[in-house]
């Protein structure tokens, strides 16, 4: 009877409880760009950040939402996806006006052909030696080293539009087979789940985690660990909540570094610059 005279406190407090984990998901992956945004704002120094990252998590998001329409699972999960999407769109376009700004000689980098998917049939030429830039394989714009380095944000949106576009024409020609859609939502996890492995492999190989925030990795841990928690309890697909412990176990094995690298320094040597963290927040 004392039980069921509290249902009228219980049941909005547990449907309260449920809003606000459903908004931590969609919003707290969010949460960590917003310092590093305006920082970046602030200093106009965009050197810190690994825009690598925001190419991870634009194809673990937009696989994710293909995945959807395959197999529906959480809606905050699929809200979670579209805002991420946004955010680092935002991140990007931000960190290329900002180096576009800084770097005066910069030779200019395209992704596409002068007014492909812009609508403007303007030509664009190389500063440097006047010559009209190469286009569609040539040597700036397809090279491995140059790929995502783009010097226009618009040219950025372009790679993201086409490989949208032909992932969504391959899940549209093979949305009724069933293995085809369970991998779809694997790839999508494990790209997002292999973000801290870059960070993971530098500390390694230098020997060290100078330069690393150890508050950002153990924010990284913290939600990782709720977003673990949230697919386990919430039923999500298989593949979420796997490639969600491997995301716990790289945070575990990268402060396990810092705690190592701590108490065993390596030898004094030159100072260099650290390459940028590939999860750097």
């Amino acid at each position: 009877m004392e039980a069921e005279g509290l249902d009228w406190l219980l049941v909005p407090l547990h449907q309260l409880v449920s809003w606000g984990a459903a908004g931590a998901m969609v919003f707290g992956g969010v949460v960590p760009y917003i310092p590093q945004y305006r920082d970046i704002r602030r200093t106009q120094n965009a050197e810190g950040f690994s825009t690598y990252v925001c190419l991870v998590l634009l194809v673990a998001n937009i696989l994710r939402i293909l995945f959807w329409f395959g197999r529906h699972f959480e809606s905050p999960l699929l809200w979670q996806s579209v805002i991420m999407i946004m955010t680092m769109l935002l991140m990007l376009k931000l960190c290329t006006e900002v180096r576009t700004a800084n770097e005066l000689n910069l030779k200019r980098r395209v992704f596409a052909g002068p007014g492909w998917a812009r609508g403007v049939h303007e030509q664009r030429w190389d500063a440097s030696c006047a010559q009209p830039m190469l286009l569609f394989g040539g040597s700036k714009d397809f090279d491995p080293h140059h790929f995502w380095h783009w010097s226009s944000f618009g040219d950025y949106v372009q790679c993201v539009l086409a490989f949208t576009g032909v992932a969504g024409y391959v899940t549209y020609l093979s949305i009724d087979s069933a293995l085809f859609v369970e991998t779809l939502g694997f790839l999508a996890v494990l790209t997002e789940a292999m973000l801290g492995l870059p960070q993971l492999y530098r500390n390694q190989r230098l020997r060290s985690t100078e330069g690393m925030s150890i508050k950002m990795v153990l924010m990284w841990t913290s939600g990782d660990t709720f977003k673990t928690a949230y697919f386990l309890l919430n039923g999500a697909p298989l593949q979420f909540s796997v490639c969600g412990l491997l995301q716990v176990l790289v945070d575990l094995a990268i402060l396990g570094q810092a705690y190592a690298f701590a108490r065993h320094p390596p030898k004094p040597a030159p100072h260099t610059a650290h390459p940028a963290s590939a999860k750097a927040l």
